[in-house]
């Protein structure tokens, strides 16, 4: 699914060995033109939708949960743990689904702001709860 994948971080080990943290540095391929925070309680579902004219990185800040996606175009799907410090790319055509495990807050950035897009959001059923 080359429209989707997980980005790793680079990190200086100076900023690590220096005895005061660490600096962690993603750099998309992308350009950033908008980001959010969200907040997610345990069992909340955000998403089921894709993005026809952007692209988004999610950010898990704190916590935990599972990333679902499934191409539209050949409806291959995938699952994916996620914990704070992974960041996922999500292109155009991409649905996803994020269920939270634990609290959860999380950076959503776009490649375009949402409110200069004609159709930002198109809703597509990637999961389903079962009762």
């Amino acid at each position: 699914m080359d429209k989707f994948k997980l980005i790793k971080p680079s990190c200086n080990l100076q900023t690590v060995f220096d005895g005061r943290g660490g600096i962690f540095t993603w750099v998309p391929e992308v350009a950033i033109k908008e980001f959010n925070l969200l907040y997610f309680k345990p069992g909340a579902i955000r998403g089921n939708h894709w993005h026809p004219e952007f692209t988004e990185y999610f950010l898990i800040v704190d916590g935990e949960g599972v990333m679902v996606v499934k191409n539209v175009e050949t409806g291959e799907e995938k699952t994916i743990h996620m914990s704070k410090g992974e960041c996922s790319c999500a292109g155009p055509g991409i649905a996803h689904a994020f269920h939270a495990i634990t609290l959860v807050t999380a950076v959503a950035m776009l490649s375009k702001p949402w409110d200069k897009c004609k159709d930002p959001i198109i809703h597509e059923q990637v999961t389903k709860v079962k009762k």
